[in-house]
C-alpha cells in the first residue's frame, strides 16, 4: 500500500474526561498509559445462536479482518453472520422484510434517520451498569455526542475506530515544481490562502489549482461549534455568524485559476486526486487512497484568527443494539470485544484512530504501516484539544437528521461558490429548506 492514505467523507466523516452520562464537549481526555481492568462478564454460555451484524457502509471484508477470529475465539458459540450494504440490503428494506440485525453499525450524522426513526433504539446505559463498563476509556467527547444526538439522555451505541481529524494534504510534487515551500503545521486560513494564491496558476496550457476542500465537513465540524439546526428554535442557527464562515471559504474559489468543480463529490473526491491542485482540506482517512503518483503530505487544519487553536474533528461510527434482539447481552459484549484495547491496538498499528485515551495505543499509530513513515502523522495530534462538537436539539423538539442537515449546508455553499446565489440569499433559503424538513416531521 505504498503512498496510500485517504481523505474522505464521513459521509460521511469528523470529530472525542467523560462519565456514561456527562463530561465536556470541548475538553480533552487524557490517554490512560494503563489498559483499564477488565470488565466483569458473566459465564460463556454453551447454547448456540446466531447474531446478524449490519455494517452502515462498510463491506464484509473489512469486518472479517478486523474482528471474526478474535469474536469467533472469544464467543465460540456465536455464529456471526454478516450482512454487507449491498443493493436491497439498506436497513429501511431489512426492517420492512422482518430481517433487522442484532448489530448495527451506524453514526450520529445516520443516527435519527437510519436507527431512531426505524424504532431500533436500545439504551446501551442498563448494559454499561450490567457488565460494569468504564466509559472513561474513550476519548472525549465521543460518548457524550452520541448520547446528545439521540435526544433523551440514552446512549445509543459505542465508538469505534477510526474517528477522522480534519487536515491539509499538499502535493509535493506541485510545490516542488513551482519552487514554493511546503504548508507548515500550525498555519491559519490567511496562511493557507496566501499559499493558494500563489500556487493556482496557468501555465503550458495547464491549469494547476491552489485549494480544494470538503466545505461540508469544514462547516459542519466547525472549530466554533456552531450547529446547523439552531438547538432551541426551528430556524437555521444564527446566520450572521454563518456569514464570515462562508466568506472564509468562498474567497479561495474567488482566486483566478481556482474554480470550484460543478458537484460537490467531484470537489470532495476528485479534484486533488486529478495531481493538479495544490492543497485540499478534508477529513484524515484511509478509506479512499491517494494515488501513487501523487507524493503527498499533511499538515495540520488550518485555524481561524478569532477561534480557539483546537482539532476540528468528525467522530467515529458506532455499534448500536437493534431493540429487536433477543440477545442483546450478547450482542452488548460483542461490541465490547470490538473496542478492547486488544483490538484497537491492532486497528492503530495498521492506520485506525483509535477511539480509546489509551496513550499507548495512540503512539502505535501506523507502526505497521511502511507507506506512513515518511508522513508527518504529528499534524494527526498537533492540537492538544478537542474542537467542541455542535450543540444538538433541545429534548422534545423536532429534528431533521443530521445528514439531511450538512447535505443542505454544503449544498448552499456550493450555490453560493459557483455564484448561483450571493451569501445572504443562500442562508435564507437555507433557512427555509430547514423549515420545510421541519414541517415533515412534525406531520409524520
Amino acid at each position: 500500500m505504498k503512498k496510500k492514505l485517504g481523505l474522505t467523507l464521513v459521509l460521511g466523516g469528523a470529530m472525542l474526561a467523560l462519565s456514561a452520562c456527562g463530561g465536556s464537549n470541548g475538553q480533552s481526555a487524557q490517554g490512560n498509559t494503563q489498559p483499564p481492568a477488565a470488565s466483569q462478564t458473566p459465564e460463556v454460555k454453551k447454547d448456540p445462536i446466531t447474531l446478524t451484524v449490519f455494517g452502515l457502509g462498510v463491506p464484509e471484508q473489512e469486518f472479517n479482518d478486523r474482528f471474526r477470529a478474535a469474536l469467533e475465539k472469544k464467543f465460540p458459540y456465536i455464529t456471526f453472520k454478516y450482512i454487507p450494504p449491498d443493493k436491497g440490503n439498506s436497513l429501511p428494506e431489512l426492517v420492512a422484510r422482518g430481517e433487522t440485525p442484532d448489530l448495527i453499525r451506524t453514526d450520529v450524522p445516520n443516527l435519527k434517520n437510519n436507527y431512531l426513526d426505524l424504532k431500533l433504539g436500545t439504551d446501551l446505559n442498563e448494559y454499561v451498569k450490567k457488565f460494569k463498563v468504564d466509559l472513561t476509556r474513550f476519548n472525549a467527547p465521543f460518548i457524550q455526542e452520541m448520547i446528545d444526538a439521540g435526544q433523551t439522555g440514552a446512549l445509543y451505541g459505542i465508538p469505534y475506530p477510526p474517528y477522522f481529524p480534519m487536515v491539509l494534504t499538499y502535493n509535493k510534487n506541485l510545490f516542488d515544481q513551482f519552487g514554493v515551500a511546503y504548508p507548515k503545521d500550525g498555519m491559519t486560513f490567511d496562511d493557507v490562502y496566501a499559499i493558494a494564491q500563489k500556487m493556482s496558476r496557468a501555465e503550458g496550457g495547464k491549469t494547476y489549482r491552489g485549494f480544494s476542500a470538503n466545505i461540508m465537513a469544514m462547516l459542519r465540524d466547525n472549530p466554533y461549534g456552531y450547529p446547523i439546526l439552531d438547538p432551541n428554535a426551528d430556524a437555521l442557527y444564527d446566520p450572521e455568524k454563518w456569514k464570515p464562515l462562508f466568506g472564509n471559504f468562498k474567497r479561495f474559489y474567488e482566486l483566478p485559476n481556482n474554480t470550484i468543480e460543478a458537484t460537490r463529490p467531484a470537489e470532495i473526491n476528485d479534484a486533488f486526486k486529478k495531481g493538479n491542485v495544490a492543497m485540499q482540506i478534508n477529513q484524515y482517512s484511509q478509506y479512499l487512497p491517494i494515488p501513487n503518483e501523487i507524493d503527498w503530505d499533511i499538515v495540520s487544519y488550518p485555524t481561524f484568527k478569532d477561534a480557539p487553536k483546537k482539532m476540528a474533528w468528525r467522530g467515529s461510527a458506532y455499534w448500536s443494539v437493534s431493540a429487536t434482539s433477543k440477545h442483546k447481552d450478547d450482542a452488548f459484549q460483542v461490541i465490547m470485544d470490538m473496542v478492547s484495547d486488544e483490538i484497537q491496538l491492532a486497528d492503530a498499528k495498521k492506520g485506525m484512530l483509535p477511539t480509546v485515551a489509551n496513550k499507548s495505543i495512540q503512539d502505535a499509530f501506523g507502526k505497521e504501516r511502511p507507506d506512513l513513515q515518511s508522513k508527518n502523522i504529528k499534524a494527526l495530534f498537533y492540537y492538544s484539544e478537542w474542537a467542541p462538537y455542535s450543540p444538538k436539539r433541545k429534548a422534545g423538539l423536532s429534528n431533521v437528521a443530521t445528514v439531511i442537515q450538512q447535505d443542505s449546508m454544503a449544498q448552499t455553499f456550493h450555490d453560493v461558490a459557483t455564484n448561483k446565489a450571493d451569501i445572504n440569499t443562500g442562508l435564507r433559503q437555507l433557512d427555509e429548506k430547514l423549515k420545510a424538513e421541519l414541517a415533515k416531521e412534525k406531520s409524520k
